[in-house]
């Protein structure tokens, strides 16, 4: 979940990934429920996500839903 609060995906909170997914390709990212939480940059192509560790970044965060809620916060105080 920390993809809410602008964070990149690691490899440790990826479920699964499109197969033949090129590296650079825009993303759209999933909760396990497939609500769609926001979109970013795949920062490496399937293949390459396999042999990673667990701590690699996986996608890149562009936008979330959050972020709409935390431009509130901002505004609120």
């Amino acid at each position: 979940m920390s993809f809410l609060y602008g964070n990149n995906v690691l490899k440790s909170g990826l479920a699964r990934i499109t197969e033949s997914t090129p590296q650079y390709a825009g993303v759209v990212v999933y909760n396990l429920a497939d609500i769609p939480l926001g979109f970013g940059v795949a920062a490496q192509t399937t293949d390459a996500c396999k042999e990673l560790d667990p701590t690699a970044n996986v996608v890149l965060h562009q936008a979330d839903v959050g972020e709409f809620l935390r431009g509130l916060e901002d505004d609120m105080f």
